[in-house]
């Protein structure tokens, strides 16, 4: 089969969708189809090209550094039609997500699309314009509902988001619920994660990981100020932050002010091959983000043995088994962040094996092969 993906967010950028799209990807060449990337083009890195990737002209949105908006004409329907492709899927609701749709009608080839991200919940931190923000957010929810019933069908990555989707748009014709897979061979428990300890000074002490983009909307704010909590009951703990965003600096200030620098630990970038060792390198994982539709990165803690601190919100709780693979704590509740830290880390050895377990249904293997079938279905009309 040959399968287009329209994406409105793609690297350098790295972020859930990103993941996806190129989890996807390499699952369904493994399986023997054939994939192209449609992506909006980093103006920034012109030139820069990757195999089997077409790149959309786009410019940048200043609102959110790092996102890039595809809003010129382009030939996607001619290389549709011209690279003879079977199913087309849309991953993202702007101007690439858009052209996935017109591409598909105008070629006359199925579109399914999945819904990643609550892009509502970001208009109190990105909104570009100087609207009021209610009418700005019942301007965007009755865009989505007419996008969602565009689409042949909405694979969605979670129950809540299924359940939200049908509140949003009931007229939406959902195909499936299929989180992106998680891959087991290469999170796992017994990988080291020595090297990464020594690197970043961790010998000896209880390492926190948070693995993420750097944003206002994943509520690293609470997750912070949990912080001197866990020091309290436990005071040879680390946190470790792996990623980079806009509100790196602001939480760079945030530390400094609390008097957590030396505990607090920033990476930065890291490379995804690198990600499995911060993962064996860790301890326990806390997410506090109320913006998870389904957080893949709960899946790789669970699939590396990591007990998970998350919160009790949209998609965590479906992953997350509060006192058996970890603990589940009311999204902006500091004390209950901490607690449940503090349990993960306490119960670590007899949660590791259930974790693993948790995390193993939703390999990306068996994602993919549901995935599949949903364009099967599509495809055979």
């Amino acid at each position: 089969m040959r399968i287009a993906l329209f994406t409105d967010s793609y690297l350098p950028t790295v972020d859930g969708v990103v993941t996806s799209v190129l989890t996807t990807r390499r699952q369904l060449e493994t399986d023997g189809h054939e994939v192209v990337i449609f992506a909006p083009e980093d103006p920034r890195r012109r030139g820069v090209r990757e195999a089997g990737t077409v790149y959309v002209r786009a410019k940048e949105f200043h609102h959110y550094p790092g996102y890039r908006l595809a809003m010129f004409p382009g030939r996607e329907v001619d290389l549709i039609k011209d690279l003879g492709i079977d199913v087309i899927h849309i991953h993202g609701v702007g101007f690439v997500g858009i052209k996935g749709l017109w591409a598909s009608w105008q070629a006359k080839v199925p579109r399914v699309s999945t819904f990643h991200t609550m892009i509502h919940d970001t208009l109190p931190f990105y909104s570009p314009f100087g609207l009021n923000l209610h009418l700005l957010e019942r301007g965007l929810r009755f865009y989505l509902r007419i996008f969602l019933r565009k689409t042949q069908g909405v694979v969605v990555p979670s129950r809540a988001v299924l359940n939200e989707i049908m509140a949003l748009s009931p007229l939406a014709r959902i195909a499936d619920v299929i989180p992106t897979g998680v891959d087991p061979d290469r999170f796992r428990p017994d990988l080291s994660g020595q090297s990464v300890r020594t690197k970043w000074g961790l010998n000896g002490h209880d390492v926190i990981l948070h693995v993420g983009r750097v944003a206002a909307e994943k509520n690293l704010t609470t997750l912070i100020h949990a912080f001197p909590k866990v020091k309290e009951a436990n005071p040879d703990t680390k946190l470790l932050i792996v990623g980079t965003g806009p509100y790196l600096e602001k939480y760079y200030d945030m530390v400094r002010h609390l008097g957590l620098s030396g505990d607090v630990i920033f990476t930065g970038f890291v490379a995804d091959a690198e990600l499995p060792r911060y993962y064996a390198a860790a301890d326990a994982f806390a997410i506090a983000s109320k913006f998870e539709t389904q957080g893949l990165v709960v899946l790789e803690a669970l699939a590396s043995g990591r007990p998970v601190a998350g919160a009790n919100y949209r998609a965590i709780p479906e992953f997350v088994q509060d006192g058996v693979n970890g603990a589940l704590f009311e999204p902006n509740d500091v004390r209950g962040c901490a607690e449940a830290i503090l349990r993960c880390l306490k119960q670590r050895d007899e949660m590791r094996d259930p974790a693993r377990e948790s995390a193993l249904p939703f390999s990306i293997e068996r994602c993919t092969r549901r995935l599949e079938h949903v364009y099967e279905r599509l495809v055979a009309g």
